[in-house]
């Protein structure tokens, strides 16, 4: 199901060691001044022109948000598991959804509310994304090609291969071959973590496109906007296999038996 749809993602509001608008005031012998609890406009006013109440996060393309809530809680002195708990309780899945970008984050923000802010500002840039290609932002047809292009942005070694790897990806699907490719395997914890023989066998989950035919049921991270492109674009090809060569890049073939050959040259 598409994610957006279901996102339950309430407005980010001011950190919680500000005072609140319409708050009562403190008893003090000295007259109390009408001005002494922020408005939200004045709260947003100071936020945006005052650098020290901001810390700046990145998310890169082809991170998972487990790897990137680790950065956010470090940065910010916040707690890993909570945030994760506020990002599933507004959205089905965790990865796609964000939009890779530098942030900045207010302190004193809690979990719930920096995973509102995040979600309420890829969310504003998904949908202009989307209406800058199709005309119009549709949930289930967008989050579609976010996981495609997860996939791409897994495997791909830059920008210029995206258009070829989302060829082999529908190349394989049309013809209902397994897609077969490490980069699914490297989804939430598993990021970072090289994808062995054993990895392979033993994974059962939806991801492992080893295993079971067909995309994984959720984007495998979150993605930039060229992965995006070139998941809806991609190039027209024959292309059925890839494989790394010692320079990063990709040698592509139609046919197994070419396949096959590239992997001794890559290997020797």
């Amino acid at each position: 199901s598409c994610p957006c749809s279901t996102l339950n993602i309430p407005p980010a509001s001011a950190p919680d060691t500000l005072a609140r608008p319409n708050s009562p005031p403190r008893a003090s012998p000295a007259p109390v001044r009408k001005a002494t609890a922020l408005s939200h406009a004045d709260f947003l006013y100071r936020l945006a022109h005052s650098k020290a109440a901001m810390k700046p996060v990145t998310l890169i393309p082809g991170e998972t948000t487990h790897v990137f809530f680790l950065q956010v809680a470090e940065r910010l002195g916040l707690d890993h598991a909570k945030l994760m708990r506020a990002m599933r309780q507004r959205s089905p899945f965790t990865d796609g959804v964000l939009v890779p970008d530098t942030y900045q984050i207010p302190l004193g923000m809690d979990e719930n509310r920096v995973v509102s802010l995040l979600l309420n500002r890829s969310h504003r840039k998904s949908v202009a994304w989307s209406k800058k290609v199709f005309g119009l932002y549709n949930e289930r047809k967008w989050f579609h090609y976010v996981t495609i292009a997860s996939v791409i942005q897994k495997e791909a070694a830059d920008s210029d291969e995206m258009p070829l790897i989302a060829s082999v990806i529908a190349n394989r699907l049309v013809k209902g071959m397994k897609l077969q490719m490490d980069g699914t395997l490297n989804y939430g914890a598993f990021s970072h973590t090289a994808v062995t023989s054993g990895r392979i066998r033993n994974d059962r989950s939806p991801y492992n496109t080893y295993r079971y035919k067909g995309l994984p049921p959720s984007p495998v991270c979150n993605v930039g906007f060229d992965a995006i492109r070139a998941a809806i674009f991609p190039a027209k090809t024959d292309y059925l296999y890839f494989v790394k060569g010692a320079d990063g890049r990709h040698r592509f073939a139609r046919y197994f038996s070419t396949h096959k050959r590239n992997i001794r040259h890559v290997t020797e």
